[in-house]
């Protein structure tokens, strides 16, 4: 089951690599699209502590704070991997980890390919192939990534 491929998604973005990395991490906040969060009540605030074992997680405008996952590594400018904790049916839960990476790579002193890719999917289980492809579909990464882009 774990032959499902991982959703890859790449951008290019012209802006020097150490600024992509901070507005993806520090600046998450900004770009993040407002409807893409688990909350009882609309997306306030969206976090990611900068260390390994920090905290990816939402604060919903009610004050309730609801869990993405984790980091699972941390080496800036050039690289994160972040655990997705977030089911299938949309609920947090600490004993799912699949793994997104981004890294960030100059191509240049103002340009930087920012390479995604969301792997482990046989980890949601029955859901997996259904879930890849949600994924994999213009709303999810691909938005987000867009939205990344503007905010840089």
């Amino acid at each position: 089951m774990s032959s499902i491929e991982p959703v890859r998604k790449q951008i290019t973005i012209d802006a020097p690599q150490d600024r992509v990395f901070k507005v993806f991490t520090d600046g998450i906040d900004k770009w993040w699209p407002r409807d893409h969060h688990i909350g009882t009540s609309p997306l306030k605030q969206m976090i990611i502590e900068p260390k390994v074992g920090g905290r990816w997680y939402s604060i919903s405008q009610d004050g309730t704070e609801g869990g993405n996952g984790k980091v699972l590594d941390w080496d800036p400018p050039r690289r994160v991997v972040l655990a997705w904790q977030i089911t299938a049916d949309w609920k947090y839960d600490p004993e799912l980890i699949t793994e997104v990476e981004v890294t960030f790579t100059a191509e240049g002193p103002k340009k930087t390919r920012v390479d995604l890719e969301h792997r482990n999917m046989h980890r949601f289980g029955v859901a997996a192939e259904a879930t890849r492809a949600m994924f994999d579909s213009p709303n999810a990464w691909e938005k987000t990534l867009a939205e990344f882009a503007k905010a840089v």
